[in-house]
């Protein structure tokens, strides 16, 4: 059995030491037929990227001809190589690791990456060049490109750029004005994309360049306006993450059996799968990283890891609150809002933009998009619909939608609060405790102006306290039969006889209250309802309750 490549980046690593690898290679001719030679390619943090730009590089380095057979030989692009194959010498950053505590030190990362990057090349390839530590980094690659056209001038440069925008992305998040500077007109990055350009005019042939976001682009490519962004294009929405096919098959492989394939493939799909790169793609995609960790995690144990999310991924999409504070009041909440309840973002992805400027709800709308935490989930009035990808972003928002409520009302609430709610639920299948803190927010909340109660917010406010319920498996309006529960909480493990909890809410404004006991009718029908349905009667221990909001009271009782 072939090991797991989780943490591997490094193509001809994996492929020596016998590592799994999903064959993404059908995409190199795919890029070789596109017209455009240098291309821009995003995509969401541990999706594949850097694995796939070491694959570009030992497919067409001119120093590996003589492996390729067995770097290859069991590929697609190894059965059917293009004519460009090992023609080229690869000339690799990566932006990823540079220090951005200050401009002074992001800039020289930017500096010494450049540098480091240009003395590998030199001497992987022999070439009589030495690296003048004194000048720029565009100085650098300037004196690199005059060199090489003179010594190697029938051959050429295939540029390949990991990260690029990973420094600009960190500084973004807590000192706009230092991105300002690097991404200006006189701006060091800027200045050095402007030689990269001027270096396709004489022995640079093909850039490769990946990414998250297109939040330099639009700087940047002021100097290099000569890249062609694929990001969208429906031919490349399964470049890099997993199909599920790929996905079955390497569990297949690996030797699962049905039982456990039957056992791990939903939790999969409900907490990695639901990505989606282009309006016209046929297929969603599930977060290859994070898809790797469960499975090492449960070859290790043979049963379902307790973190369905590796430490190291969650730090990354942690990040949430500085992109979205970039946004500020209402427009951040609503979105947030909408997100977690379940509701879409209707609008267009924008393809550039540049904080520097502006940042618009739109794009920040949009960034969400290129960093994974929403995915496209259709189309509406010929506009894209936007929702949550799947459970593990949704709980990252949740997080983020309770910070926000905590530092709104002053209220923290302690583990041992929740493990005094969630005793009570599991083992007596009462709410009174829940309720109780739900409604200490809403009080809290309401002395405030700005807030607008209602339906959905109310019922935020439970699913967001409710997330933390590890034992429990939270369905938020899960779809039966067409018609929608608001809450379930259901026990994942049925042997320790957990109560099951399932809510109905309905919400009233103050002057409406006289209309309660309608609404608490309203809600008990519903409930009983669902309750009547094939999948709901499958659940064992479950107790039922309706929850009428009136402004910031709540009304409660069981069914």
């Amino acid at each position: 059995m072939k090991k797991l490549p989780y943490g591997i980046s490094n193509y001809e690593e994996l492929i020596a030491d016998g590592y799994y690898y999903v064959d993404k290679t059908k995409h190199i001719e795919l890029l070789e037929n596109l017209a455009e030679k240098r291309i821009i390619f995003l995509r969401p943090r541990k999706f594949g990227k850097t694995l796939f730009t070491s694959t570009l590089e030992n497919y067409y380095d001119i120093k590996k001809a003589d492996k390729f057979d067995e770097l290859f030989k069991n590929t697609y692009i190894g059965k059917n190589p293009t004519k460009q194959k090992n023609k080229y010498h690869i000339l690799k950053f990566n932006f990823s690791g540079i220090d951005t505590t200050n401009e002074e030190t992001t800039i020289k990362g930017f500096k010494n990456e450049i540098a480091s990057s240009i003395k590998v090349f030199v001497e992987k390839y022999g070439m009589n060049f030495i690296v003048n530590t004194e000048d720029e980094a565009e100085g650098i690659l300037d004196n690199l490109v005059k060199a090489f056209n003179i010594q190697r001038r029938n051959e050429k440069i295939y540029v390949i750029i990991d990260e690029y925008d990973h420094f600009a992305n960190e500084l973004l998040g807590f000192n706009t004005n230092q991105f300002k500077n690097l991404v200006s007109k006189n701006g060091k990055v800027r200045k050095w994309y402007e030689i990269l350009k001027k270096g396709t005019e004489s022995v640079i042939d093909r850039i490769f360049i990946t990414g998250v976001a297109p939040i330099t682009l639009d700087s940047l490519t002021s100097g290099f306006n000569i890249g062609l962004d694929i990001t969208q294009n429906a031919k490349f929405n399964e470049m890099m993450g997993f199909t599920k096919d790929e996905l079955i098959k390497m569990i297949e492989d690996i030797g699962l059996t049905k039982e456990e394939q039957e056992e791990i493939l939903p939790i999969m799909k409900e907490n990695y799968d639901g990505y989606k790169f282009s309006l016209d793609g046929t297929e969603k995609m599930y977060n290859s990283n994070m898809c790797l960790y469960f499975l090492n995690r449960y070859l290790e144990q043979r049963k379902v890891p307790h973190q369905l999310i590796d430490v190291n991924i969650a730090s990354d999409y942690s990040k949430l609150g500085s992109m979205l504070d970039l946004c500020k009041g209402e427009e951040r909440e609503k979105i947030i809002e909408k997100t977690v309840s379940g509701e879409g973002i209707i609008g267009e992805i924008t393809a550039k933009f540049n904080p520097a400027i502006e940042f618009t709800e739109k794009d920040l709308v949009s960034m969400l998009f290129y960093l994974g935490y929403l995915t496209i989930g259709g189309q509406e009035f010929e506009m894209t619909e936007l929702k949550i990808p799947n459970k593990v972003m949704k709980e990252i928002y949740t997080e983020y939608f309770m910070k926000i409520l905590s530092a709104n009302t002053n209220m923290q609430i302690t583990d041992s609060e929740y493990v005094e709610i969630l005793r009570e639920i599991a083992i007596e299948g009462k709410i009174e405790k829940l309720v109780g803190l739900a409604h200490k927010y809403l009080e809290n909340l309401s002395n405030r102006d700005y807030v607008k109660f209602d339906e959905k917010y109310v019922k935020l406010i439970f699913y967001c306290i409710s997330m933390n319920f590890k034992v429990y498996r939270l369905k938020s309006e899960m779809e039966v039969q067409r018609k929608y529960p608001d809450i379930l909480l259901i026990p994942k493990d049925r042997s320790k006889n957990y109560k099951a909890v399932m809510i109905e809410f309905k919400y009233l404004k103050k002057e409406e209250e006289s209309k309660l006991q309608e609404k608490q009718e309203e809600a008990k029908k519903q409930i009983e309802e669902y309750a009547e349905m094939e999948e709901i009667k499958e659940i064992p221990n479950m107790n039922k309750y309706t929850v009428v909001a009136v402004n910031d009271k709540l009304y409660v009782e069981k069914i």
